[in-house]
């Protein structure tokens, strides 16, 4: 992907968003006349910041769709996971820190009234998966770009949201580790192999699948019920 393609944030929104003794910052953009509102579960160390995910969230924009990118860890817990990388893998930790953006995103005027889905990037993936089985979680849909689904552990059979798992055809412990995780979702569930992409979908094209594929989804499951369950 280049870099040109990655674009503007549109009217982003800067937010800072409150989780126990934590704030966490973020960017909020909410089309005209949107039909949902995607919250973005960065992993690896990855922040609001990612080119791959702005890219995805601009596309999914375009659909119509509002997006909430950010960050899962403090400033001072990055500089820490930075030189332990234990943090990333909290998935209890992170699951936490995306419930609270949702319960926040519930009282924003332009969004309260909106249905939401979740990206899951690595082990975010993970964490949307754990924070969508919270009991009377409403989530509408879930996709996972090259993530860690097998770290949502038995939260997986508990998951109600229709979820997409996309991964590289050349990212093959992942693939494996996905198609474990597949088999244990009880929900309506997808699994889309981009050929010939690794883990980053750094070769032509292969974001740009990642995009696609994650808008189709949220498009069908966001938008087609009117908001209402």
């Amino acid at each position: 992907m280049n870099d040109s393609r990655v674009g503007t944030r549109d009217d982003a929104r800067a937010v800072r968003i409150p989780s126990g003794q934590a704030m966490l910052d973020g960017e909020l953009t909410v089309p005209p006349g949107a039909g949902g509102v995607v919250l973005f579960a960065h992993g690896s160390g990855s922040s609001r910041h990612s080119p791959r995910n702005q890219y995805v969230a601009r596309v999914i924009r375009e659909a119509g769709i509002g997006t909430l990118l950010f960050d899962l860890l403090t400033p001072e817990e990055e500089a820490v996971d930075l030189r332990t990388a234990h943090l990333r893998f909290d998935i209890g930790l992170l699951a936490r820190r995306l419930v609270d953006a949702t319960r926040w995103i519930a009282d924003q005027p332009e969004t309260r009234r909106l249905r939401v889905g979740y990206f899951g990037a690595s082990t975010g993936a993970a964490a949307a998966l754990v924070a969508a089985a919270e009991p009377g979680s409403n989530v509408g849909a879930i996709v996972s770009r090259g993530g860690r689904p097998d770290l949502a552990g038995n939260a997986l059979p508990r998951v109600q949201a229709p979820t997409l798992l996309i991964v590289g055809g050349r990212d093959y412990t992942v693939i494996r580790l996905n198609e474990e995780a597949y088999r244990q979702l009880r929900c309506v569930k997808q699994l889309e192999i981009v050929p010939g992409a690794t883990h980053l979908f750094e070769e032509p094209g292969a974001l740009e699948e990642v995009a696609r594929l994650a808008t189709g989804w949220f498009r069908k499951y966001l938008r087609s019920e009117d908001h209402e369950e």
